[in-house]
């Protein structure tokens, strides 16, 4: 059995409680196994019961953005699946057939409640560039002022393993900064993050994680997957972290506290948002939305600048190019060990570097063009990790 902290909630966390209820706008996520049940048929009664309450919230003048796992789950069954497909085409396969279901399940229950559902389907290519990223943000802030509501997924038919969100909770969160969410409600199978295994004897739940120190000495492991879902307890935390990196009070619960959670009480883990000052979209999408696709490893004075000093990258400061890329992809800045230590929007194509490493931006100019006079990455499309 597990033992309750009884302490009353400090200050810190009463406020962020009431923040999640007063939330203007809020982004909920739930997990696979909330949706489906365990031989992978979607739960109507689930989707229904969380509808209800995200139509309620709706009521008291809350925008609300979910972010749906499930397709996977819900198309193995159709299939003849017995167990999650581990190839990617399987995967995809399962997810063209349960998306629609998914929706379906949806749709029905928003129009009982005269709320209509959007579908809304994410890659990380889609956010790796920035008109794709401008247009999702574009096309969901559209979807919230005519009154729908969005369901958003991951493309699961189209992504690769190369790129992928890993997960829908680190796309809640990513969604979530996206459209300057004021909350995050993660829902799951588990109810609160424990200061060790839920299923052990004198586990405690952690009301409140105020930061990385709270979390030292708790073994957050992988507690609550059912076998449909792709995330654990430690995707969870980490998006947690991501969301609040960005000034979003974050709860993590489970489906079953989804209304008193949004109503403030006492349920699940809030992580308060983090002090200081908050990255720029274009920052949290680099450092957790993409994936370099290819690499410049920079002399000991290029890291510097561009680590401590927040510089852009210049052609100077590069001694080596890794892999094939284009301009505008996202690509690793190494130092000279192999340890990343930014990542970036490359100007040029992976086999114009060579001829340009080493050389002044001055030196370019005159020699090649008016054109070359430019960073190889620059500081607003880089961000240090």
């Amino acid at each position: 059995m597990h033992s309750a902290k009884i302490e009353q909630p400090d200050t810190l966390e009463t406020a962020g409680r009431m923040a999640v209820a007063g939330a203007r706008r809020i982004v909920v996520k739930v997990g696979s196994s909330s949706l489906t049940t365990p031989d992978g048929l979607i739960d109507t009664g689930r989707i229904r019961d969380l509808v209800q309450v995200l139509a309620d919230r709706r009521a008291q003048g809350q925008e609300v953005i979910v972010v749906s796992s499930g397709a996977v789950a819900a198309g193995m069954t159709p299939l003849g699946l017995t167990r999650r497909p581990r190839d990617l085409a399987s995967q995809q396969a399962a997810a063209s057939v349960g998306q629609g279901l998914l929706l379906a399940a949806y749709t029905a229950e928003l129009a009982e409640r005269g709320l209509t559902a959007a579908q809304v389907l994410l890659t990380v290519e889609d956010m790796m560039r920035r008109v794709q990223h401008r247009n999702a943000q574009r096309t969901l802030r559209r979807l919230l002022d005519i009154g729908a509501v969005p369901i958003v997924n991951e493309n699961d038919t189209v992504a690769t393993h190369e790129l992928r969100f890993g997960d829908n909770d680190r796309l809640a969160a990513l969604v979530a900064h996206l459209m300057r969410a004021d909350a995050l409600v993660l829902l799951s199978d588990v109810d609160a993050l424990y200061d060790g295994n839920p299923a052990a004897p004198g586990t405690s739940v952690v009301h409140l994680v105020r930061g990385a120190l709270d979390l030292d000495g708790i073994d957050i492991g992988s507690a609550g997957k059912r076998g449909v879902g792709t995330g654990g307890m430690v995707t969870k935390v980490d998006s947690a972290r991501i969301a609040t990196q960005a000034g979003i009070h974050t709860v993590l619960t489970s489906a079953a506290n989804a209304r008193a959670a949004l109503t403030g009480d006492r349920v699940g883990t809030l992580f308060a948002p983090a002090g200081g000052r908050r990255p720029s979209a274009r920052q949290l999408w680099l450092a957790h939305a993409t994936a370099g696709r290819g690499s410049l490893v920079l002399d000991p004075g290029a890291v510097t600048a561009v680590v401590k000093e927040k510089a852009s990258l210049l052609p100077a400061g590069v001694v080596r190019v890794m892999g094939d890329f284009s301009a505008g992809d996202p690509v690793d800045l190494r130092d000279e060990q192999g340890t990343v230590v930014a990542r970036g929007l490359v100007n040029y194509d992976a086999a114009e570097v060579p001829d340009l490493m080493g050389r002044s931006t001055r030196w370019l100019a005159r020699e090649m063009g008016p054109s070359y006079e430019r960073e190889l990455v620059h500081r607003d499309d880089l961000v240090v990790l």
